[in-house]
């Protein structure tokens, strides 16, 4: 090989190696079900073009002061579980699927998780205690599966305010177990002021920003909503020096989508697709294409592909409606 050809072929390498360190994180927030998954199932997730799903494992409490998290019963659905997140990670990346585990409380009512608070200090070591077992189990879980990522709590910003040293602590305890990266999936509303980024790899942000009061936003009225949030995302990565990822993103099919996206229980307002579809431009837009934003896992996708979502249906998957194969475009281009 003379000298010119090899320089080439360094040239090539270096070129492929770039583009596959600047690869974003094109990813689904995969629901948890009954059943167990098929190779069938994971189609849709290849169509879309993801490369990485996050798994969702659940526990429960009662209500906003019940100290004792259930999880890993029998009762609850496989998908919940740790023998359900092992089977799904199993034909996900039997298709090179990456994966995020992400591990949840669920309230009893849809109570929101971040006004979480005990009645005393004995209440809070029993929640802490119970929070670090459901955590410290998954921590195992993701890395017996070889998870990529781990996230180590989803809005929660008053247990986290009201008792830093032990999430501190639980971080330590977690990074013994668990050797990939590691965030937590802030409110958008809490990242400015979450108090371990330093400790994390990434800056997680559920990112359901309020952007726009229009019935029907375009794609500029949504870009530009995003302005005063991205600079402030940018700010808080400026400064921590940490990478952007979008560990929630999406919009729901519905008018008035960019008022308050992270409002699920909506049942008033009309069907309306093209708002959702442009949501879902603007964000790639805006973020996609930058340096320290690593990528996002847009709400949601279920694995019965063909039963759900489509034209008639106002929630937030994607699946069997334009924001689809809008998605599924963008997934495909290299930043």
């Amino acid at each position: 090989m003379n000298v010119s050809k090899l320089f080439f072929f360094v040239i090539v390498l270096l070129y492929f190696s770039l583009l596959a360190s600047a690869q974003k994180i094109n990813g689904i927030s995969f629901v948890a079900s009954k059943d167990s998954i098929k190779s069938h199932h994971v189609t849709s997730v290849i169509n879309v073009n993801a490369n990485y799903v996050a798994l969702m494992p659940f526990g429960f409490i009662r209500d906003l002061s019940f100290p004792t998290i259930r999880f890993n019963s029998k009762r609850q659905w496989f998908g919940e579980r740790d023998q359900g997140i092992r089977q799904y990670a199993k034909e996900l990346q039997f298709k090179k699927v990456k994966l995020m585990v992400k591990p949840q409380i669920w309230i009893w009512k849809g109570q929101f998780t971040g006004h979480i608070t005990m009645d005393s200090e004995e209440q809070w070591r029993i929640f802490e205690d119970s929070y670090a077992s459901f955590i410290l189990t998954y921590a195992k879980t993701a890395e017996e599966i070889k998870a990529d990522i781990f996230c180590i709590g989803t809005e929660l910003e008053n247990f986290v305010n009201k008792r830093p040293a032990y999430w501190k602590d639980l971080i330590q305890r977690v990074k013994k177990i668990f050797k990939g990266k590691l965030t937590y999936a802030a409110n958008w509303d809490e990242f400015k002021r979450f108090p371990l980024w330093d400790q994390l790899d990434y800056i997680g942000i559920d990112a359901y920003f309020p952007l726009t009061e229009k019935k029907t936003p375009t794609v500029k009225d949504f870009e530009a909503g995003w302005q005063l949030h991205k600079a402030q995302i940018k700010n808080v990565q400026s400064n921590l020096k940490k990478p952007i990822l979008f560990t929630e993103f999406g919009y729901r099919s519905i008018d008035f989508t960019g008022e308050k996206p992270w409002d699920s229980k909506r049942v008033t307002g009309l069907i309306n697709l093209q708002a959702q579809k442009n949501g879902l431009q603007a964000i790639y837009n805006q973020f996609w294409n930058e340096t320290w934003f690593a990528g996002g896992f847009i709400w949601k996708w279920f694995h019965k592909h063909k039963e759900v979502g489509g034209e008639n249906n106002n929630r937030f998957t994607p699946q069997n409606k334009p924001a689809e194969v809008l998605l599924r475009n963008l997934y495909k281009e290299i930043p």
